[in-house]
């Protein structure tokens, strides 16, 4: 394939001033995650009193040592929990991620009950409900380590109740589908969340800890007038001996995180694969030290990915060629361009990412008619030929005008969202610049189901800029007092395009975009084909496994 060259300087004062931007928005995030870890860390005195290991320790123990660990959703909730910036402890509650457990590479939800005793917060739903889709989608095996409170009643939402019977919903699919929900009850798992445990193929609980009952102890004495022990009613040694709610009694946390990997390295979830242990395909670092060792060897980029931090400008309207960022992530910087002179605004072509055949779609600005239909036709080529979709956004949408108009954008831009919506292949999108209007659609922004979606931290996405949006309205204020005969308030109008200005500002950043899991997470630019390897190798293995679905779930005796 022909080599991509490169005209990035990265001795240049505006890469310099470029990267040294984009590390600022990296270091906030990272700080805003230390935050998480350390908001849960101090809670120790209490677990270890109590002989717990703490949610983050449960977790570290299950994954395989030294293998790669993909952390989702970190920034799930931020300022909604806390409006205050200086106290919103971002990830909503729930620890989860994509890792391997006894060389199963498997999808791993953990109730983070060192904040708030586990309470379910509104967003941590959302969080877990998106968990349960991609390991739907991708096959992975579900382990959740569960403690939790339940739902706060002080902060009792109707809605939340409804759309919490989705995750019951979910847990019950995937174990139809054939695809293995493994529980361990830490802790307490009560009311609606009793049906966590109650809904896995696969149950451990921690004696003296584990609580899973439908009314406790104060609910029903209320609700009957009996008076019983939280044991009696729930405990751990109760359900694996006379309930039947669980198989297996642990002594303390990590016995029951022993017989968790014990158990899920008995489903043969990596030998259906062929492979013994996955290989690393990019992983992000693990908590247990460095990346396991590639099963293959491929050509790495001849341009650093390192430099992906001063490639890219903050200020959406700084022009910049897509390019320099697929030279920098692809394998041997190889990129095969298609149509490179037909909508040249449309950049699409044919790579490989460690190893996998991939299409890659992306912008120079925005998309026209014949940027529309060279993507239209990509698409399709692709999926013609079986190479996974990787959509890399930085558009300002589709191109307006009357030349445009006349020329059938509507037409043909739907047409690509049609080949959008019904690709039959993975598809994959990264947020690297803009996201705006109906080019997000176009793109395959989250409303399309990609099955992975990240986005940098300088990323955009709103209907359209925000100045456009406020000088829009202006001009539509203005005609309307005209037109009624009424005097133009120019001050009114000031402050009326101030106040769209900052509501745009603000809600198109990645951090909002993110807390409310419009992505899967934000990633450091320089880790992005590191990211996209790791995806990718999970699509690859998903589109492998062989699944034995059931008309229903694995039902409990």
């Amino acid at each position: 394939m022909p080599r991509l060259e490169s005209r990035i300087d990265p001795h240049d004062e505006r890469f310099a001033a470029q990267r040294s931007a984009m590390l600022a928005l990296v270091e906030q995030l990272r700080a805003l995650e230390a935050r998480t870890r350390e908001a849960s860390a101090r809670a120790a005195p209490l677990f270890e009193r109590r002989g717990q290991l703490l949610p983050r320790e449960r977790v570290a123990r299950l994954l395989d040592p030294g293998s790669p660990w993909l952390e989702l959703s970190t920034m799930a909730g931020h300022l909604l929990d806390d409006a205050d910036p200086e106290r919103s402890v971002p990830g909503a509650g729930f620890v989860c991620g994509i890792g391997f457990v006894a060389g199963a590479r498997c999808m791993v939800s953990a109730s983070d009950s060192g904040i708030d005793a586990g309470a379910i917060q509104s967003m941590g739903r959302e969080k877990m409900l998106r968990a349960q889709t991609i390991a739907i989608e991708n096959r992975l095996p579900f382990v959740q380590l569960i403690e939790s409170a339940g739902a706060n009643l002080l902060r009792y939402r109707v809605e939340d109740f409804i759309e919490g019977g989705r995750l019951f919903f979910n847990l019950a699919r995937l174990s139809a589908a054939g695809i293995p929900v493994v529980a361990v009850v830490h802790g307490s798992s009560t009311a609606g969340g009793a049906y966590l445990p109650g809904l896995s193929d696969h149950v451990i609980m921690v004696r003296g800890r584990a609580r899973a009952f439908l009314a406790g102890p104060p609910l029903l004495r209320a609700a009957t007038g009996e008076i019983a022990t939280d044991e009696e009613l729930g405990g751990a040694e109760m359900h694996t001996s006379v309930s039947g709610l669980g198989e297996y009694l642990a002594q303390d946390d990590a016995d029951a995180i022993r017989i968790a990997r014990e158990v899920v390295g008995r489903l043969g979830f990596s030998r259906e694969t062929g492979l013994s242990r996955e290989p690393d395909c990019g992983g992000v670092p693990s908590p247990a030290g460095s990346p396991q060792p590639r099963l293959a060897a491929f050509e790495e980029p001849r341009f650093d990915p390192d430099e992906l931090a001063g490639v890219v400008p903050l200020d959406f309207r700084q022009p910049f060629d897509m390019r320099e960022v697929v030279a920098r992530i692809v394998d041997g910087s190889d990129f095969l361009e298609f149509q490179p002179d037909y909508g040249p605004q449309t950049v699409c072509g044919h790579a490989e990412l460690h190893g996998h055949r991939i299409g890659i779609v992306t912008n120079n600005g925005p998309l026209d008619p014949a940027g529309s239909n060279k993507a239209t036709h990509f698409i399709q080529a692709c999926c013609q030929s079986g190479a996974a979709l990787v959509y890399l956004q930085n558009t300002t949408g589709y191109i307006v005008g009357r030349a445009s108009e006349q020329s059938g954008m509507i037409k043909h831009g739907s047409k690509m969202i049609q080949a959008v919506a019904n690709a039959s292949v993975s598809s994959i999108t990264i947020h690297c610049g803009a996201s705006f209007g109906a080019g997000n659609y176009g793109m395959c922004g989250r409303a399309f189901g990609p099955r992975f979606v990240f986005s940098w931290p300088n990323a955009r996405t709103a209907v359209m800029g925000g100045e456009q949006a406020a000088l829009t309205m202006r001009m539509v204020t203005e005609a309307t007092a005209r037109r009624r005969g009424e005097p133009v308030d120019q001050a009114k109008l000031d402050a009326l395009e101030r106040r769209i200005v900052e509501t745009f500002e603000r809600q198109s950043g990645a951090l909002y975009t993110s807390a409310r899991l419009l992505d899967d997470g934000i990633v450091d630019p320089r880790d992005t084909r590191r990211l996209l390897g790791f995806v990718l190798d999970t699509c690859a293995e998903a589109s492998r496994r062989e699944l034995r679905p059931l008309s229903f779930g694995v039902a409990r005796p």
